[in-house]
């Protein structure tokens, strides 16, 4: 398939496994720059690896939590001086824990927005302004079905999801007339490590 992004500059966040790794992997198979990022540093070296050798491409890998700021600002700094630009930013990050509203205090509320929606917006602050100066850019914020219907257990990602709908709905309405979308993708269960 041929999607027109070639030499294209793409960062996905959480692309060690699951989602986040196969749409790195695909980009990559498209000819994309590929930039992954992930806490742990054995499955981002896994991971790297495994993408280059399936594809061909040289990965650039950043080991990254993305619910801390200080760490993404370094990261987008190291992908600036290394590429100038990001091209394609892809919002990915693993789930919160399951439970049920009791099983959990405020704090877990708060890790969770921290985890799903404030590094979405985090990562859209930092990586927009060149987007911007390009007039063009491609955001994709991955989220899960259960913005559309919650799913029993899941009361911290039902929550904390949702508001990375809003925030991309609202934020694609701001940067059109810069050449920018904003779309989220809201996938059902799908056979990653984190289900099985």
């Amino acid at each position: 398939m041929y999607l027109g992004i070639k030499d294209k500059i793409a960062f996905v966040s959480a692309s060690s496994k699951g989602l986040g790794k196969a749409v790195a992997l695909q980009l990559a198979q498209e000819g994309a720059k590929v930039i992954i990022c992930a806490r742990d540093e054995d499955e981002l070296i896994k991971a790297k690896a495994d993408i280059e050798y399936r594809t061909g491409a040289e990965i650039m890998s950043l080991q990254l939590d993305v619910t801390i700021q200080e760490q993404i600002n370094k990261a987008i700094d190291a992908i600036i001086k290394e590429f100038g630009t990001i091209d394609i930013l892809v919002c990915n990050a693993g789930g919160p824990p399951a439970g049920m509203f009791e099983d959990f205090t405020p704090d877990d509320y708060r890790e969770a927005v921290e985890l799903n929606l404030m590094s979405t917006i985090t990562l859209c602050y930092k990586v927009i302004p060149f987007m911007k100066r390009q007039q063009w850019g491609r955001i994709i914020n991955i989220t899960s079905v259960s913005v559309k219907q919650p799913i029993d257990n899941l009361i911290l990602s039902n929550t904390s999801r949702s508001g990375v709908i809003g925030f991309s709905k609202s934020l694609s309405n701001q940067v059109a007339k810069d050449g920018i979308t904003v779309n989220a993708v809201c996938p059902g269960y799908t056979m990653t490590q984190r289900v099985v």
